[in-house]
């Protein structure tokens, strides 16, 4: 198989037969969900590829080749009526620089807009009955001349707007070192697209007047959130959101059955065990699965750019890729580190990696504009729904109250959140070295030691009286957590489920590394406040670790976890054995003052 890693030309994908997952059955949907349309996802999930699907299918240049794009494929089996029917133009906005003043913006707004406008003309020409005329600084007049010349035609528009807030958001989450001076030229930048008569509202409102008999028969708009319309206002009012409909929760993405698929033609093309089907496939479930679009998804669906990296990768290489993270996807920690450096923004952070219970909100937030982004308090609400549409977090059903619970969707993005974590807390490089070092101790060793030294000496020390009372074992849990995170050597699992009961932390080796010298790692955190043990934390400073296990209320925690770790280890050994090399742990902490642990005898 070839895999379009990287590729969204629908065209170049089907005509030089590339792996592609059929979405054309959803095209019937699309067309009775709306003629103006936004829908929403993060980036890199596949937007673009949608776009060049509808723009093959509409446009009336492309009817001589409906039957090779489309023949083999669910629509070309039962096409709707308006296939081929358009004049069809595209605006990518990710093409706009988001650098430079106001006015700068303005000019490669306008720049784009008018390259798109006389790519139009030259290749619609024959269907066109007057020129159209391109004003190079003011592309709204040009997409007026591009409308005259359309309602002479007998033929309408269809606009594809792909990336609508990609500038946009970059001048929001931009940095400066002056923070006075960063909002105000954030403040600037975007009132200026947007507020009064704005370039980017004006160019909008052009739209929805054009979409008013002028031409325009049906828009379709992507982006990763809502933000700019919100600031829109009567600008554009009239898009219609499908980005939450229950129907178009897999239109980009992969389902399971897909994934496992290519997997299974991989393992055979490979000459591999067919086990490694299922192996294969839980480990991709692991890291890419996991993201729900909808309140009530029949399914979760895969991240596809990063599905296509590890197939292309293992297909080539007939094994895994070193790296699980494909490092297109770097920029979601720029917006991790945008909203740990909102107030209280580290703090949720720390709060989605400890949860216990579901995290969740009164209700995903639809509207919101630059001013609660650039001036407003910040609250849970607000961060956590824009951690929603960057693709950090997904939907996870409601509680029983009716709010809307929210979770990190897989391994992989995890991966960015603790190393957000360690970032904040260890902002130093060298502690980094020391905590690779300690890591390896035990990941090679079984040696705990010099982790829990670590951990004692320099993470406890950024903690401070007050986070005494909001302490317990997630709080440990965490740090460890933020530590011992490596996928290309493990598999992580925070909370796995063994037959019902739940493990605090297991790191699996993964397959492919099993030849080196590598132990699998169990471990249970317990936490014991400094009131429990009635010690101050000078007293508990100052004990051994036998005195404190000795301790009654340290005890009984400790024989707890033991006999935790002894039935979480049978379930691992009936599920990996003989490839499982299994050190088991209880690892405790007497208020933030000691690390305590014991590795349990096998």
């Amino acid at each position: 198989m070839k895999f379009p890693y990287g590729i969204c030309d629908f065209q170049k994908i089907i005509t030089e037969d590339y792996f592609y997952v059929d979405r054309t059955d959803q095209i019937p949907r699309i067309e009775e969900a709306g003629k103006q349309l936004l829908f929403l996802r993060p980036r890199r999930f596949g937007k673009s590829l949608l776009l060049s699907m509808l723009e093959n299918y509409y446009d009336l240049r492309q009817a001589d080749q409906f039957e090779t794009l489309f023949g083999h494929l669910a629509i070309g089996k039962n096409p709707t009526p308006i296939h081929n029917k358009y004049l069809v133009m595209k605006w990518d906005f990710s093409m706009i620089d988001p650098q430079g003043d106001v006015q700068n913006i303005k000019m490669a707004l306008h720049s784009h807009i008018n390259d798109c406008i006389d790519g139009f003309s030259g290749y619609y020409a024959e269907f066109l009955n007057r020129p159209i005329k391109i004003n190079p600084t003011n592309a709204i007049s040009s997409f007026q001349s591009l409308l005259n010349a359309v309602r002479l035609s007998s033929h309408r528009l269809y606009l594809l707007v792909d990336e609508y807030d990609n500038f946009a958001n970059e001048v929001m989450m931009s940095r400066r070192k002056n923070k006075y001076q960063e909002n105000k030229d954030k403040e600037d930048r975007y009132e200026s697209l947007l507020y009064g008569e704005g370039a980017l509202k004006t160019l909008f409102k052009a739209v929805k007047a054009g979409a008013a008999g002028w031409g325009v028969d049906r828009v379709f708009i992507t982006g990763v959130s809502p933000v700019v319309l919100s600031d829109m206002t009567s600008g554009y009012n009239v898009a219609e959101n499908i980005y939450l409909e229950p129907q178009f929760n897999g239109l980009c993405g992969f389902y399971e059955s897909e994934i496992r698929d290519a997997i299974t033609t991989i393992v055979e093309t490979c000459e591999l065990p067919s086990e490694q089907v299922s192996e294969v496939g839980a480990m991709m479930r692991a890291v890419y699965n996991g993201y729900a679009f909808t309140l009530t998804p029949k399914a979760y669906v895969y991240n596809p750019t990063l599905a296509l990296y590890f197939l292309k990768k293992f297909q080539s290489q007939c094994q895994y890729p070193n790296e699980i993270l494909d490092s297109n996807l770097a920029m979601d920690r720029g917006k991790l580190q945008y909203i740990s450096r909102l107030p209280g923004g580290s703090q949720l952070i720390l709060n989605l990696i400890a949860a216990e219970q579901p995290f969740s909100i009164p209700k995903l937030s639809t509207r919101f504009g630059v001013e609660d982004v650039l001036r407003t308090t910040k609250d849970v609400t607000f961060m956590a729904s824009l951690l929603y549409y960057f693709g950090i977090l997904t939907l996870g059903g409601r509680t029983a109250f009716a709010e809307t619970c929210l979770n990190i969707p897989n391994q992989v993005v995890k991966g960015l959140y603790l190393e957000r974590i360690r970032e904040t807390l260890l902002p130093e490089a060298e502690h980094w070295t020391q905590t690779a070092q300690a890591a390896k101790l035990l990941y090679g060793n079984g040696d705990m030691q010099p982790l829990c030294d670590f951990i004692q000496s320099h993470y406890l020390k950024v903690y401070d009286n007050r986070d005494y009372r909001w302490a317990n074992e997630l709080t440990i849990k965490t740090l460890f957590l933020s530590l011992l995170y490596n996928d290309r050597l493990y598999i992580m699992d925070s909370e796995g489920e063994l037959e019902r009961a739940y493990a605090d932390l297991i790191l699996i080796v993964r397959p492919d590394m099993r030849g080196y010298t590598l132990f699998d790692i169990l471990i249970e955190f317990k936490y014991v406040s400094l009131k429990k043990v009635g010690l101050s934390g000078d007293q508990v400073s100052k004990m051994s670790l036998a005195e404190l296990k000795k301790l009654p209320p340290v005890k009984k925690k400790w024989d707890e976890a033991l006999v935790g770790l002894s039935k979480y280890e049978a379930v691992l050994h009936k599920k990996y054995d003989p490839a499982l090399k299994l050190k088991s742990f209880v690892v405790g902490a007497v208020g933030l003052d000691r690390i305590i642990w014991e590795e349990k005898a096998s």
